[in-house]
């Protein structure tokens, strides 16, 4: 599986946090190690929640950019005056937002946001969500059992929150039955989650 290896703590000291990279953000992780082709120095990452858009952005930050994460929910008079500071400086500046669309009052940050590079972070196809299944149960010590991904990627919504939320869930079910994750952990995962009307493909 392609990912970015973040010095960065999930669990413990020694773990790097990873960003599995796949159809829906690839462009984006793409753009990231190009700033010096952004308009202004300036792009705009949006996406769902749990897509890993705030690591990234520390990814980025890491690198020597700067990285504002919640731009949306800054005031906007401070977040131009960050902006014209970062022009000074040559500093590629990276705004991470939860809005899309990210709707500007103030005309000088308008214009200035609209002329930046625009990233999306999109939805995980079932390759994507294969390698995220894997790595939040890596992340668990969560062994998924055999015949996990063939079972659980059609059933299961195509959200990174969602995708999060099952793996939590077979988690907590194996340690509370004190049970190996099999098929019948998934099936009242998937309906813990996504509730009791479940398509049975297989």
């Amino acid at each position: 599986m392609g990912q970015i290896a973040l010095p960065l703590e999930l669990r413990r000291a020694d773990d790097p946090v990873r960003i599995v990279i796949g159809n829906a953000n690839t462009a984006a992780v793409e753009a990231l190690g190009d700033s010096a082709n952004w308009p202004f120095g300036t792009a705009i990452l949006a996406g769902p929640a749990r897509s890993g858009k705030s690591l990234l952005g520390r990814w980025f930050a890491a690198q020597g950019g700067e990285t504002i994460d919640g731009a949306d929910a800054i005031d906007e008079t401070e977040l131009f005056h960050r902006w014209n500071r970062a022009q000074e400086s040559g500093t590629a500046l990276l705004l991470i937002t939860d809005r899309d669309p990210w709707e500007i009052a103030l005309p000088d940050l308008r214009s200035r946001m609209g002329a930046a590079l625009h990233l999306e972070i999109g939805v995980p196809d079932d390759a994507m969500v294969e390698d995220l299944l894997w790595v939040h149960a890596e992340a668990r010590g969560l062994a998924l059992g055999e015949g996990a991904p063939t079972y659980l990627v059609p059933r299961v919504e195509r959200s990174f929150a969602g995708i999060e939320a099952l793996v939590e869930t077979i988690d907590r079910l194996t340690l509370e039955r004190k049970v190996p994750s099999t098929l019948s952990i998934w099936r009242d995962a998937l309906e813990a989650v996504q509730g009791a009307e479940q398509p049975r493909l297989f």
